[in-house]
């Protein structure tokens, strides 16, 4: 078996836990504790003359100012869910407060343009929130009558923390789309080692099969004359069939899919396409079975003739919706090939309004599958619109054709 592993940049053992600070183990409390900090650091300290940090009282606050604080400060709570919103929120109060002696909501600004950065999904909008913000720092600053040298740092720092956000958030999507394409790549590996072994299987068990054959045959001629090598070449025939049993087995757990357990009872036939049919018309199909469903055919036509009756129905319940009246007719000719005809008129109670009685135009990948199951059996499936409105599906089934 050829064994192939994705490229790790960390030794196994060796892998060190990343460091996941408040902010990453317990993301609300620590936004409601940010948005309460932030806030009372707003409310209670404020820019001092000669560039000094002075500390003031709450009472010295104006209730309108008070208010604005609160709001925008509070907002922070939902920082990750809605950014824009909090950002919009966040320049919307500082510039109510412009040139009130309390346009103090900078911190806040800068923490909103960061979140918008960082989890905003659409750049437009956290574009337009920037934009604005920028806007409202210029602003404060000429009314301030700040130097340009000033009202630049402000909006560079500003512009700052929305870049850094966004920065982190690309680097996260390039991180989380690494992984989807190593996770990708390690099923395709899989696949591809599957399909080699299956190969390998599939050689082994006919040449197992050959014997079998070979050795059979040899046993029926010598049977009369020397009974014993007849004996003998049964016994051969007995231990290669077992040998080939055993391998089908382990082929058939190659080809099964990651997780599919429990699929081991018998397959669906013939005989199951009455309590088919039922099945639908308690789903509000009305649909009747026609032709005889009692033929005996190969396990492996009578199961591609359920999967494909099944498959049809399901369309039908899906495209036009119930009480779309259905008729299904199995037939066998006189050359070995079986006929399924799957006719709906397109007029169930649900059905869109596209042409063809609801279906649309290629019928999505069930029409693709029941084709497939056809052309495996050396047949062909024809699908299609019907003149007078609805759908029709034909499958011709060779009985003992080769496959395609």
């Amino acid at each position: 078996m050829n064994r192939t592993a994705l490229p790790s940049d960390t030794p196994p053992g060796r892998a060190r836990r990343r460091f996941r600070g408040p902010f990453a183990r317990w993301p609300r409390v620590a936004d409601a504790v940010l948005a309460v900090f932030v806030t009372l650091t707003t409310t209670l300290v404020h820019d001092a003359p000669g560039d000094a940090i002075a500390v003031r009282a709450v009472g010295a606050v104006a209730p309108a100012a008070l208010l604005v604080f609160a709001v925008a400060g509070t907002a922070l709570r939902w920082r990750r869910t809605a950014p824009v919103a909090v950002l919009g929120t966040a320049v919307t109060g500082w510039a109510l407060t412009l040139g009130s002696g309390y346009s103090d909501l900078g911190g806040i600004t800068i923490v909103a343009l960061y979140s918008a950065g960082r989890y905003a999904a659409h750049d437009k909008r956290a574009g337009l929130g920037l934009a604005a913000a920028l806007a409202v720092v210029t602003a404060d600053g000429l009314i301030d009558a700040l130097p340009v040298g000033e009202i630049t740092f402000g909006a560079v720092v500003l512009f700052g923390a929305w870049y850094t956000g966004r920065r982190l958030r690309l680097r996260g999507e390039r991180a989380a789309q690494l992984r989807r394409e190593q996770a990708a790549e390690a099923n395709r590996i899989v696949a591809e080692e599957r399909t080699h072994i299956a190969r390998e299987l599939h050689d082994v068990v006919a040449h197992r099969v050959s014997m079998m054959t070979v050795q059979a045959g040899a046993a029926r001629m010598v049977a009369a004359d020397d009974p014993e090598s007849a004996l003998q070449a049964m016994v051969a025939v007995e231990e290669a069939g077992r040998q080939a049993l055993d391998e089908l087995r382990h082929l058939l757990g190659v080809l099964r899919p990651d997780g599919e357990h429990g699929g081991l009872g018998p397959q669906p036939a013939l005989t199951d396409l009455p309590a088919l049919v039922e099945q639908m018309r308690e789903a509000g199909l009305d649909v009747s079975l026609g032709g005889d469903s009692r033929v005996p055919l190969p396990a492996r036509v009578e199961l591609s003739v359920y999967r494909i009756v099944q498959e049809a129905l399901t369309n039908v319940l899906k495209h036009c919706g119930p009480r779309a009246r259905t008729q299904v007719h199995v037939r066998s000719d006189g050359n070995g090939d079986v006929t399924v005809e799957i006719v709906d008129d397109g007029r169930g109670s649900a059905a869109p309004s596209v042409p063809g009685g609801g279906h649309g135009v290629g019928a999505g990948h069930g029409i693709v599958g029941m084709r497939e199951r056809a052309l495996l059996l050396g047949g062909s499936l024809d699908a299609g619109p019907r003149p007078g409105g609805g759908f029709r599906v034909v499958a011709r089934l060779p009985v003992g054709g080769e496959s395609a």
